[in-house]
């Protein structure tokens, strides 16, 4: 699958596994970008959390729904499935409670989709054996000392999570720098997406 101009591909991924006229909330929605897509062209009912006042401003701007947020306190003032779908892509590497952020977003949804970037790309681990230095990659593009993120996984990883927690894997999608990935992804993804629900992957 290429990238379509103008829409990034792990946002065409999202947008293709949301049904028409969905409840959506995205934890970390930055600038709204992904929510007004999903509005506009699905007539989803959007909804966002995010930190950054600058982000906030934008999603007015878009007329997206968002509420200044972190994520990271927890859902609480949501009911039990309060959306049909729970967005938290490229913020999970960012959250220290991954495991507590998850179980919320399932009670809150009936779906997670999980964005993160991996780890065990070619290029992180060549950087790190030959080199003998913190990875610097295109989906993790910063420093060791000015990282937003305080943990790295790989797909595997987050495979083992998944099964470990008793989460049954809906659809996962691998991504290169403009198409998906097919062959050894957790080699060769920059990123991955995951959609997500309650129940064991052989139910």
């Amino acid at each position: 699958m290429k990238q379509s101009p103008g829409i990034r591909l792990d946002h065409k991924i999202i947008y293709e596994v949301i049904d028409s006229g969905a409840r959506v909330l995205d934890l970390g929605c930055g600038t709204g970008d992904l929510l007004y897509l999903l509005a506009s062209r699905k007539n989803a009912k959007v909804q966002g959390i995010e930190l950054d006042d600058r982000a906030i401003h934008e999603c007015v701007k878009k007329g997206v729904n968002a509420f200044q947020s972190d994520i990271e306190s927890g859902l609480k003032e949501y009911p039990d499935l309060s959306f049909d779908y729970v967005i938290l892509n490229q913020s999970m590497q960012e959250v220290k409670q991954v495991d507590f952020l998850i179980n919320e977003a399932l009670r809150v949804g009936r779906i997670l989709i999980v964005g993160f970037p991996n780890f065990a790309y070619w290029t992180a681990r060549y950087m790190l054996f030959f080199q003998g230095q913190a990875p610097i990659t295109k989906s993790l593009p910063y420093f060791w000392f000015n990282t937003p993120n305080v943990r790295f996984l790989s797909i595997k990883d987050f495979e083992d999570f998944c099964r470990e927690e008793g989460l049954k894997v809906l659809k996962a999608v691998y991504l290169g720098e403009k198409r998906t990935v097919k062959f050894i992804p957790n080699l060769l993804a920059l990123n991955a997406i995951f959609v997500i629900t309650r129940g064991r992957m052989d139910e």
